[in-house]
């Protein structure tokens, strides 16, 4: 599946639900309204959607929501599209609260990875960030879910007067643990607008004054926008994920659904397609086939992100649209 700029579109993001167990500032602080049960996406109509989505070119599919472990039977969920046929790839985003008691399962199941969300090393400023005392809990999530051989990255968003102290601190854990330590600008949003993310250049800099011998390791680059650093010292490797200061659209392969089943198209974009409307309407197979493929081609060519605000996208909360 092609867009009109010649981009192989095959990765999906699937965001079943908004909802979240953790009350992070820049993301859902309290307040947040939740969008009521039944415009949510049913599991039947987002397997329909895969289904669709892998027959004209999706080849991976990652669930995040809000927290997608917060919604009833996502384990099992995960089961049905990880024996999907065509279905290359199944991956999750978790904040880890919920995840140690679910490892076995998706170790079982073979689930391709697991991305944990920790912005904070430190229990209490873990507190400041999420609003919960929940960073045990989330810390023996992620060490479940390396023992038991999940492939593991811990996604980590630095912000300046909060946790960008701890960069190097993450980037220890590469050291101890064979994983993946990833470093992500946050996008803009309503929720977000006050806080400052430590831009991607600065914590690169940082990572070279702790590793001299940091290098790119362009192997590891995989399908999506994180560019990977590798130092002799690290059994797994540091990652940037440079969502506002860097443009790298050109080669996006990605869509998103949304929780509401809204296909987007693009994360700054507000372009997409209904495809709730179209579940709920009566569609057949060939009518959503059709109706995707024909939004996919005209995919945004790129994002402005930096250029304006949340505010003036309308992004109120990335819960709302899926991590």
């Amino acid at each position: 599946m092609k867009d009109s700029l010649g981009r192989e579109i095959d990765y999906m993001r699937l965001s079943i639900t908004d909802r979240c167990n953790l009350r992070c500032r820049y993301c859902m602080p309290h307040g947040v309204a939740s969008i009521p049960h039944d415009k949510i996406l049913r599991y039947e109509e987002f397997l329909r959607i895969c289904h669709v989505a892998v027959k004209i070119g999706v080849k991976a599919v990652r669930v995040t929501g809000g927290e997608p472990l917060a919604r009833k039977d996502c384990v099992p969920f995960l089961k049905e599209l990880k024996a999907m046929p065509g279905l290359e790839r199944v991956t999750l985003t978790t904040n880890g609260v919920l995840l140690e008691q679910h490892v076995t399962a998706l170790a079982d199941m073979r689930l391709d990875g697991v991305n944990v969300s920790i912005d904070s090393l430190n229990a209490d400023t873990f507190f400041q960030i999420t609003g919960r005392n929940d960073f045990s809990a989330v810390w023996r999530s992620a060490l479940a879910a390396i023992e038991a051989g999940l492939p593991v990255k811990i996604n980590c968003v630095p912000i300046i007067g909060l946790n960008d102290s701890e960069i190097t601190a993450f980037a220890e854990l590469a050291e101890r643990y064979p994983v993946d330590v990833r470093f992500i600008e946050f996008m803009p949003s309503e929720a977000g607008e006050r806080f400052k993310c430590v831009a991607a250049d600065d914590i690169l800099n940082r990572l070279r004054e702790a590793y001299p011998d940091l290098t790119e390791d362009a192997r590891r680059r995989g399908s999506g926008p994180a560019r990977y650093f590798k130092s002799a010292k690290m059994l797994g490797a540091a990652g940037l994920i440079a969502a506002t200061s860097h443009c790298f659209c050109a080669g996006c392969n990605r869509i998103r659904v949304t929780s509401e089943g809204f296909l987007k198209l693009c994360l700054y974009h507000g372009d997409g397609l209904d495809l709730r409307e179209l579940l709920r309407g009566g569609a057949d197979d060939a009518e959503l086939e059709s109706a995707i493929a024909s939004a996919v081609y005209n995919k945004p060519e790129r994002h402005f992100f930096g250029a304006r605000t949340g505010a003036d996208m309308g992004i109120k909360n990335m819960s709302r649209i899926g991590g």
